[in-house]
């Protein structure tokens, strides 16, 4: 009997040093959360800052700056990996000065005890340990082989049936990869910080407001300002129309200006604003930029 406690206490304390190891080997996930949208749904992913410092800042600036936004997935192979393309050749937008000087720096490899298992984000790279740049791997699968070679520094939060359909797309065998028939692009990217936006409901308002699509409203309030000018134009109209966003910790605001000039000359277009306190010296400026354009 006593044997039979005594083995029962081991393969207690066993059990225990076990998951005790296995929670050594997971590092703590920073509060950053970044998230890529394509037309297959969204995917968003978490970062390793203890065990991949210089990894995580380089790729965090990056999507800070844009980077990813237009380029792809080149490599989708099921069971394995899905590869962001490198930024400086998958993107079908053209690169500014600043995101082209991030996006060409290297970063040396930061490796550690972290498993290849689904959703683990790991860097690309070429034979030299220290050639990673801006592509990298999501994982679909286990690749134990990766392990101590490749520079793991964050993983998936949420997201993966998105993965699952990318695995189901049609593909073809282009030397050894694996990639997909038709072009998975990233069509924006945001990020947030889980410390300060740990609401669904605000993080649902900052993604619409980042990926400029539909922001719902809860009110409207229009301002005409109407002056003289000289005889050439008679009268401006000035139209200026703000759609707050719902909720007051997010005071985005989308404003339309239209500039009416006599009857045949009509300007409009439509830019964010981030707090309510820039209407009246946006409508300032307007007053007065109309009147010196008015005047020439």
């Amino acid at each position: 009997m006593w044997i039979q406690g005594f083995s029962f206490w081991i393969k207690g304390f066993s059990l225990l040093a076990l998951i005790s190891v296995i929670s050594a080997l997971e590092p703590e996930l920073g509060s950053t959360r970044v998230v890529f949208q394509t037309k297959y749904g969204d995917i968003e992913f978490g970062f390793y800052p203890t065990v991949a410092p210089k990894t995580v800042d380089h790729i965090y600036k990056l999507v800070r700056l844009g980077g990813y936004n237009t380029n792809h997935f080149f490599r989708v192979d099921k069971g394995f990996v899905a590869q962001v393309a490198d930024v400086t050749n998958g993107r079908s937008a053209p690169m500014n000065e600043e995101q082209r000087r991030e996006a060409v720096k290297t970063v040396v490899g930061e490796f550690t005890e972290v498993k290849h298992v689904r959703g683990i984000l790991s860097m690309g790279r070429y034979d030299d340990p220290d050639s990673a740049s801006s592509s990298f791997s999501i994982l679909l699968g286990d690749a134990p082989h990766l392990d101590g070679k490749y520079a793991i520094f964050g993983k998936v939060t949420k997201g993966d049936e998105t993965l699952t359909k990318l695995e189901q797309l049609p593909t073809r065998k282009e030397g050894i990869f694996v990639m997909p028939m038709e072009r998975i692009t990233i069509l924006s990217s945001y990020y947030y910080d889980t410390e300060t936006e740990n609401c669904e409901e605000d993080r649902s308002i900052l993604k619409r407001r980042l990926a400029a699509s539909a922001i719902e409203v809860e009110r409207q309030v229009i301002i005409i300002i109407r002056f003289n000018t000289i005889m050439f134009v008679p009268l401006v109209n000035i139209a200026f129309m703000c759609h707050f966003a719902e909720d007051e910790m997010l005071p985005l605001i989308k404003a339309n200006l239209i500039l009416i000039w006599n009857e045949h000359y009509t300007v409009a277009f439509s830019f964010y604003i981030m707090n309510k306190q820039c209407i009246q010296i946006l409508l300032l400026s307007c007053m007065r930029n109309c009147s010196k354009y008015a005047q020439t």
